[in-house]
């Protein structure tokens, strides 16, 4: 579980994060909602301790990340997998290399263990074969399913999606939907989605929560989003092109809510 108790955060005079709480149980996909600029990102690089906040904490199965040595903070970090905005493939490595670098970076894995394991990783994201193919010879869709592979190599419990559908055309984006949810249930993993794409949203998470003003302003089921009346909530949704409310509903969801 991941728990984070009233975090502030500013950079030079600009409050960025302001008394955020949230809880992140197991086993669920949460996606971090908001406009452009509301501190997703920022929240997201708290969750795995490459930002420290300036007051509060944030605590990964019960350790606080920023009370403990940088050595014990790698071994934390290992039970994260991330699928950053742009996918930072290496454009020197091949395809197996970016899959197998995390790999012969905390592992003591034979070259063969290796090879199985990526393999194994590129076979769940449907890539296999394109091993030695580098950065510059995938689409924008196959990068980003490379780097969901490499997120994926060390079995991780927690993965972090930031935008994982930026930049994609819908029928690609579906695709990436569709492997974020697989693997959520494959691998039974703690996700967690930082996104603004709402129909992203509405098709992979349990729940949500909106980044308004600094502040968590609201958080819930998805099954809760469709039926809340909150103002800044439903506006931001339709600014997405969106609606929510009973009718729009997924029979689905409508039954087991």
């Amino acid at each position: 579980m991941i728990q984070i108790e009233h975090i502030d955060k500013s950079f030079a005079e600009k409050t960025v994060l302001r008394d955020v709480s949230l809880e992140i149980p197991e086993g669920q996909t949460l996606a971090i909602i908001g406009r452009s600029g509301s501190g997703k990102s920022v929240l997201m690089k708290h969750i795995i301790g490459l930002l420290k906040p300036d007051r509060g904490r944030v605590l990964v199965d019960g350790i606080d990340i920023n009370e403990i040595s940088y050595r014990e903070l790698r071994q934390v970090r290992r039970q994260f997998g991330v699928l950053f905005q742009g996918g930072a493939l290496f454009d020197s490595m091949n395809t197996f290399e970016n899959v197998a670098f995390p790999l012969r970076t905390f592992t003591n894995d034979t070259d063969a263990e290796i090879r199985k394991e990526v393999e194994h990783c590129l076979d769940v994201v449907n890539l296999s074969g394109v091993g030695p193919k580098k950065p510059s010879e995938l689409s924008g869709g196959m990068k980003k399913r490379v780097a969901l592979a490499r997120a994926i190599s060390l079995r991780p419990r927690y993965i972090i999606y930031d935008e994982p559908t930026s930049g994609l055309d819908p029928e690609t984006s579906n695709t990436i939907n569709d492997l974020i949810k697989n693997l959520a249930d494959q691998l039974n993993v703690t996700s967690i989605v930082i996104s603004h794409d709402m129909h992203s949203v509405l098709k992979i998470a349990d729940r949500a929560a909106f980044l308004h003003a600094m502040r968590i302003h609201w958080v819930g089921t998805i099954a809760e989003m469709h039926r809340s009346d909150d103002a800044k909530l439903r506006a931001f949704v339709k600014a997405n092109e969106y609606a929510i409310g009973e009718s729009a509903l997924p029979s689905t969801a409508r039954a087991s809510s």
